[in-house]
């Protein structure tokens, strides 16, 4: 781990929304350490800034890949980018989703939005070890059917239980419509022999870790990813607070057991 941009050069390319894209990278020089799913690195757009973007792929899933939302100056800058082109990249930062927790129990996945790509590796990972969990279950809100990233991929999910609802549909919409927490009701999982990893906007979560709480699943077996203001990503600047947590350190991945107490805070 470096606190100096390491170059990648950009290989691949794929649109996902009109305001999304995924990246795939490979190293110029020496590369960084292994990513594991969960992790972020601090991405560089040079000329701009940089910011923390959670792996959407990692080298043992199809090579490292993020994906970024133009929601600002660096994140526009970065979904301008082209085949070629030269990022700079800091990390692995952060705690993982720790994914070996769920050996051996059902696995429920909950994702809102674009907080669908940092789950994608861990989706990925425990569909390539169908021996070593139970069922798998993958359930996906967003906004519209046009916010829905890698729309081709829960196809080749074909050994998961897959749900997909959204907020506002469209003349073609023919799915569920509706908030995520709907789709827990229809998953095949037992609670009390299960892990679940959720991730997307805030209030998201919290409903979505309550809900999985009242059917039985254990706080500590529900994971969840933060997101706050991280600017060092080493755990120095504080910026990324929250309560006695430093986000870029602790987490961004920790259990609704810690996570829970925190996010009632409305001042946190």
């Amino acid at each position: 781990m470096t606190a100096v941009p390491v170059p990648y050069l950009v290989v691949d390319r794929r649109r996902e929304t009109s305001e999304s894209v995924t990246l795939w990278v490979e190293p110029l020089a020496e590369a960084l350490d292994d990513f594991v799913p969960g992790q972020f690195a601090m991405v560089h757009c040079f000329g701009r800034g940089e910011i923390p973007l959670s792996v959407s792929s990692v080298q043992a899933t199809g090579g490292l890949a993020h994906t970024v939302r133009g929601v600002g100056a660096v994140s526009a800058g970065l979904c301008q980018a082209r085949t070629g082109d030269v990022l700079g990249l800091r990390g692995p930062y952060g705690t993982g989703w720790e994914l070996e927790r769920a050996r051996g129990r059902d696995v429920v996945v909950v994702a809102g939005g674009i907080g669908l790509a940092p789950l994608r590796p861990l989706i990925l990972s425990a569909l390539a070890e169908p021996e070593s969990y139970g069922r798998v279950s993958v359930l996906i809100g967003a906004r519209t059917p046009a916010d829905l990233i890698a729309r081709e991929e829960p196809e080749w999910w074909r050994t998961a239980y897959t749900g997909v609802t959204v907020d506002r549909p469209d003349a073609d919409w023919r799915g569920d419509v509706g908030v995520v927490t709907q789709l827990l009701g229809r998953a095949p999982f037992e609670p009390a022999d299960t892990c679940a990893f959720v991730c997307g906007p805030e209030p998201m979560i919290r409903a979505t870790a309550r809900d999985l709480a009242r059917l039985g699943v254990l706080p500590e077996r529900i994971r969840v990813s933060l997101e706050r203001n991280m600017r060092c990503a080493t755990g120095h600047c504080g910026h990324c607070q929250l309560g006695p947590l430093l986000v870029c350190r602790d987490g961004p991945v920790v259990g609704w057991d810690r996570a829970e107490p925190l996010l009632s805070v409305r001042e946190l």
